[in-house]
């Protein structure tokens, strides 16, 4: 009989078995602690490959921009080499046409060369281009220009366009070429010599022996 209530007393209570059904097995500390940190490993990994993804999707965009930027630049500025090497014909057509020709024939000639320079020209501007035309008196302009003389002129402030030897040109915004010109400067101060009183001294110098030969 006290074995059979011994064993009785042993077993757990039905309440207590439903209690432990619910609260789940009960497990080591050691087992516990090394899942709990695979677990934050596995949030850590999640974590890093998540930043890593971002990293490599912001690259693909920021290269896939500047690909497209690249190739709209290529596009926009395609004529400036075409451009580059054409430059000495029209800088011969343009001295060629400012000068007047000396007969009716030349001034015939003349006439279809302006035609010919002027359809080159406004091709040249439908692709983007803009001339660089400084006028003599205007001021010197760094960003467009380039001054390849100076002279001095009291007429006209410093850095005033004199002369212009070839007109500059640009490729939407960007400098082919800058404006050959020549600029005034500032003259000079003329520095005044002063006279040494040479001549007195030596006048003294004579008088002086004169008397002292006369006593």
């Amino acid at each position: 009989m006290e074995e059979e209530r011994r064993i009785e007393e042993e077993q757990p209570a039905p309440e207590e078995e439903e209690e432990d059904a619910k609260k789940g097995k009960k497990v080591k500390y050691k087992e516990y602690a090394k899942v709990v940190e695979q677990l934050e490993k596995a949030k850590a990994d999640s974590e890093h490959w998540k930043n890593e993804y971002y990293k490599a999707y912001a690259d693909m965009q920021n290269l896939r921009r500047a690909l497209e930027e690249e190739s709209r630049s290529a596009i926009r500025y395609r004529a400036e080499g075409f451009l580059s090497g054409l430059l000495p014909s029209l800088d011969a057509f343009h001295m060629a046409l400012e000068n007047p020709a000396p007969t009716k024939e030349a001034q015939a000639y003349q006439i279809g060369f302006t035609y010919i320079y002027n359809q080159i020209v406004n091709a040249l501007v439908d692709e983007g281009l803009k001339e660089i035309t400084p006028k003599v008196g205007e001021a010197y302009d760094l960003k467009f220009m380039q001054a390849v003389d100076a002279v001095e002129d009291e007429s006209v402030s410093p850095n005033t366009i004199t002369k212009v030897y070839a007109k500059g040109y640009q490729l939407h915004d960007r400098l082919i070429r800058p404006a050959m010109v020549q600029v005034s400067k500032k003259p000079a101060p003329v520095e005044e010599k002063k006279e040494e009183p040479v001549e007195e001294e030596t006048n003294n110098n004579n008088e002086e022996s004169t008397i002292s030969n006369q006593a």
